[in-house]
């Protein structure tokens, strides 16, 4: 087995957000949830991976194991008013990071993750956000991110 790294480009979409719902789901089994009925994300993930990657706002790189993709993350930029701790106001927001559970622990994710962050350093950003989920953790503690007590959330209920 031979894990070969690229970036996501338009001919993977269909495959990728396939995957993402995947993705979206077991988080959601996980925490005892049941996933929303009723929300069309194939055509919302279509339309942000597509005006994004086009507008360099989002970046993906993927591990393949032959054809099979076997794991998944993602970057999205954004901007904010400069603060002390990111005096240039760009900011990562990780997303997206998943691997297939047939390849964990053989460092995929740690290798993707790399990828991405040198990302963002090359887009100029001095923080990355994160929400992670349980499985996720123990990864980015590992790679240096800190856990944020202030992170608060507000959702429109629809």
């Amino acid at each position: 087995m031979e894990i070969v790294y690229k970036k996501l480009s338009e001919n993977e979409l269909s495959r990728i957000i396939e995957m993402r719902i995947d993705q979206l789901k077991e988080e959601y089994t996980s925490s005892g949830k049941s996933a929303p009925e009723g929300v069309d994300l194939e055509s919302a993930l279509m339309d942000f991976y597509k005006r994004n990657l086009a507008a360099g706002t989002y970046v993906s790189w993927l591990a393949f194991d032959g054809e099979r993709i076997v794991g998944t993350s993602g970057m999205s930029f954004a901007e904010k008013p400069p603060y002390f701790a990111c005096p240039s106001g760009k900011v990562g927001i990780l997303s997206s990071m998943y691997t297939d559970p047939n390849y964990r622990r053989m460092g995929i994710a740690t290798n993707l993750l790399d990828r991405v962050v040198k990302e963002a350093e090359d887009y100029g950003c001095g923080t990355i956000y994160i929400t992670a989920s349980d499985v996720g953790v123990k990864l980015y503690e590992s790679y240096g991110f800190k856990h944020n007590g202030n992170f608060m959330q507000y959702n429109f209920s629809k």
